[in-house]
């Protein structure tokens, strides 16, 4: 399967430093959009949040910036699906631009499915569940990100 493209921007001039790079706080929020349409692809979006009152939350994020991101480069989102369970999703971001072969940043999140009448956590709906496994099964033959599963620390 080719990559799945959950996210497409240009960086924007507010989104860039004093160094002439983007921020970091914008990876996040680059990341947070590609989730958004993510959650379209599965069932959860604007009109199923509200009829249904279940959404996504955040539980655990983890960024790495490999290389610089510079204002008004093309940059695009590509996601992997670890896993889900029946409440959670496991999923890695990464970053890309057109002419340059490795990742530009990656982020590896754990969400949590959600009603938000709660809010307490609540198992992924049918439909839900049936479009996670369809684009799991179309991303079986990925291998597991180099990223995956690290750990911040300083060597012993």
């Amino acid at each position: 399967m080719p990559a799945l493209i959950t996210y497409r921007t240009r960086v924007l001039p507010e989104w860039v430093d004093y160094n002439g790079h983007l921020r970091d706080a914008y990876y996040l929020l680059i990341f947070s959009f590609a989730t958004d349409a993510l959650m379209e692809r599965i069932g959860l979006d604007g009109q199923a949040r509200g009829q249904s009152g279940h959404s996504l939350f955040t539980l655990e994020a983890h960024i790495n910036y490999l290389h610089e991101v510079k204002l008004d480069i093309e940059v695009w989102v590509q996601t992997h699906i670890i896993g889900f369970d029946k409440k959670r999703l496991h999923l890695y971001h990464s970053l890309h631009r057109n002419g340059f072969d490795e990742a530009l940043s990656a982020s590896e999140q754990m969400l949590l499915h959600v009603d938000l009448a709660g809010p307490r956590s609540t198992a992924f709906g049918e439909h839900s569940v049936m479009l996670l496994r369809e684009l799991t099964q179309q991303q079986y033959d990925l291998p597991l990100p180099a990223l995956t599963g690290r750990v911040i620390r300083l060597p012993s």
